[in-house]
């Protein structure tokens, strides 16, 4: 019997050191995700209510307030032809940058892995883009496009393609153009270290076996390459479209939205509308407004690559 009780106390105390050992664990656990929680508070979640809370009220910088003014401010932003214009040039500049950026990313990630001389240095040269400080890039490409006798002005001009005054950022079809090379430069980088990291988890006798198979290049790639590396293709697309519909800086200081509003994208608007001209709740609206499309756009994107992942 006393044997007996020995073991039920023993029994007892290992299940209560398990347990205060277990709520260490919780505490711990709870300690090291609070400033991942207070970080997202800050940055994301509060500045989302403030934003609904405006997109509804009569505020404006002069008169702050959170009166609520129901759709008022939704009717007057979709009653502006500026904004259609602007949320067809989103899309547009999204779709285009997200295809260049995936397409010119994979090629990058392949060229980057192969064994050549000074690899290292180079693969440091392709990160600057995106290290970059978007503000300064943008006026770096601003001089490069719209100045006189820059190295891009006098290209042009000896093709024949510019003519007196004129600027690839003064004609709108060129200022688009501009503005998605400018975001194809800054954003393939990323891809292209996103898709590196895919293709460097193929393991080499896939592709041995392949070549082995008598498999030429192309159909390695269509057949053994791009199949594996779909979904970080899906990543790199989704942060490609995510980095470009929430970017306002390489239009404000490229082209200002112009010439004549044809370069106008929905965060310069939001931004041009709310804090240059104090309509902060159109402002708001038009900010809000960019969720659920960015939302659309991320299952646009993952759907259509499941789809090609699924494809026989």
């Amino acid at each position: 019997m006393t044997g007996v009780a020995v073991d039920e106390r023993a029994g007892e105390a290992g299940t209560g050191q398990k347990a205060r050992l277990a709520d260490r664990e919780g505490f711990l656990a709870w300690a090291f995700l609070l400033p991942s929680v207070v970080y997202l508070t800050a940055l994301v979640v509060a500045p989302f209510g403030l934003t609904v809370a405006f997109a509804f009220s009569h505020s404006t910088s002069q008169a702050p307030s959170y009166r609520f003014a129901g759709l008022r401010n939704f009717r007057v932003v979709f009653g502006d032809h500026v904004f259609w214009r602007s949320l067809i040039d989103t899309l547009a500049l999204t779709a285009a940058s997200t295809v260049l950026v995936v397409v010119f990313g994979t090629v990058l990630a392949n060229v980057l892995l192969a064994d050549f001389r000074f690899r290292r240095t180079v693969r440091t040269a392709v990160l600057l883009p995106w290290t970059t400080p978007v503000a300064l890039s943008a006026i770096s490409w601003r001089w490069l496009l719209g100045s006189a006798g820059s190295p891009v002005d006098r290209i042009l001009r000896e093709a024949s393609l510019l003519h007196g005054g004129e600027s690839p950022l003064a004609r709108a079809p060129s200022a688009m153009v501009s503005v998605v090379a400018v975001h194809v430069w800054r954003l393939t980088p990323l891809a292209a270290v996103i898709v590196m990291a895919g293709l460097a988890a193929i393991p080499r006798g896939v592709w041995d076996a392949a070549h082995l198979d008598g498999a030429g290049f192309w159909r390695r790639f269509f057949g053994v390459t791009l199949p594996l590396t779909l979904p970080v293709t899906a990543v790199a697309a989704v942060f490609t479209a995510a980095f470009t519909v929430g970017d306002m800086a390489v239009v404000r200081v490229l082209t200002g939205g112009g010439p004549g509003d044809s370069t106008q994208v929905l965060p310069a608007l939001a931004y041009l509308r709310g804090v240059d001209r104090g309509d902060v709740g159109s402002g708001a609206a038009i900010a809000l407004f960019l969720f659920p499309l960015f939302l659309a756009g991320v299952m646009v994107v993952l759907r259509v690559m499941r789809r090609m992942g699924h494809r026989p």
